[in-house]
C-alpha cells in the first residue's frame, strides 16, 4: 500500500483525474465515489474531475435523491433535511446499478436545486461516451442499510476532508445564500449539518483514499 504522504503529494487535479481514470481499465464503465462531511467541497471536486476528463466522464450527485419537502413533512424530517434518512438511498442504488449495467444508452440523473430547495429530475446526463461516473455525497461510505449497497458498487471511494472552521464558514454561507437570517443559518448548521458531519466522519476508515490537502483554488 502506498504511503499516505505520497498520496497527498499527488492530490492536484491532474493527478487525481489520472488516478480516477485508471478505474476504467478493463471494464465498460466504473464509478468513483467522493464522500465527506457537509461543506467539504465534494461537488466542487467531482465537477472539476468530470470537466477535466471531458466526454469520458459524467457527474451523478447524491443530492438529486433528497426527498421532496412534501415527503420530508410527511415523515417528520423537515428539520433534519440533509440527514441520512432524508435521502432515497434505494433509488440512488438503483441508478448506480443502471449506470453500470447499461452503458449503451443515455441515462438521466436528478440533482438538487438550491434556489427551489427541491430535487429536480434529469438535470444531468450519463451518455454512452462516459466511461467514468463520478458520484459524491455525504453518506457514500457509511456502514448503514442501503449505503452499504451503494458503497459496494463503487470502484473506489475517496474521502474529502477540510478543517472544521472552513466547513463551518461554507455551511453558514450556504444557508445565508438560501435565504436564512444569520442567526437561523448558524442554528441550522449547529443543529443539522453538525450532527450529519459527525456521522459521516465515522465512515472515513471505509474509504480507500483520504484527500486532505485539496485547495479549492486549483479548480479555477
Amino acid at each position: 500500500m502506498e504511503n499516505t504522504d505520497d498520496r497527498e503529494s499527488r492530490d492536484d487535479l491532474a493527478n487525481l483525474a489520472a488516478d480516477a481514470w485508471q478505474l476504467t481499465a478493463g471494464v465498460p464503465r466504473a464509478v468513483l465515489g467522493i464522500a465527506g462531511p457537509p461543506g467539504a467541497g465534494k461537488s466542487t471536486l467531482a465537477r472539476a474531475l468530470v470537466a477535466r476528463l471531458g466526454e469520458g466522464a459524467a457527474y451523478l450527485p447524491l443530492d438529486g435523491f433528497h426527498l421532496s419537502n412534501a415527503q420530508l413533512a410527511r415523515l417528520g424530517l423537515t428539520d433534519r433535511k440533509g440527514s441520512e434518512p432524508s435521502f432515497d438511498v434505494a433509488g440512488y442504488v438503483a441508478l448506480l446499478r443502471r449506470v453500470l449495467d447499461d452503458p449503451a444508452h443515455d441515462i438521466y440523473v436528478p440533482d438538487y436545486d438550491r434556489t427551489l430547495h427541491e430535487p429536480v429530475a434529469a438535470r444531468h446526463l450519463v451518455a454512452p461516451t462516459a466511461r467514468l461516473v463520478v458520484t459524491e455525497g455525504n453518506y457514500l461510505a457509511c456502514d448503514l442499510p442501503g449505503w452499504r449497497a451503494a458503497h459496494a458498487l463503487l470502484g473506489q471511494c475517496w474521502y474529502l476532508e477540510v478543517p472544521g472552521g472552513v466547513r463551518q464558514e461554507r455551511l453558514v454561507a450556504r444557508q445565508l445564500a438560501g435565504g436564512r437570517a444569520p442567526d437561523e443559518a448558524a442554528a441550522w448548521v449547529a443543529g443539522n449539518d453538525g450532527p450529519n458531519g459527525e456521522l459521516v466522519e465515522t465512515s472515513r476508515g471505509r474509504c480507500g483514499r483520504i484527500l486532505s490537502k485539496i485547495g479549492m483554488d486549483m479548480f479555477n
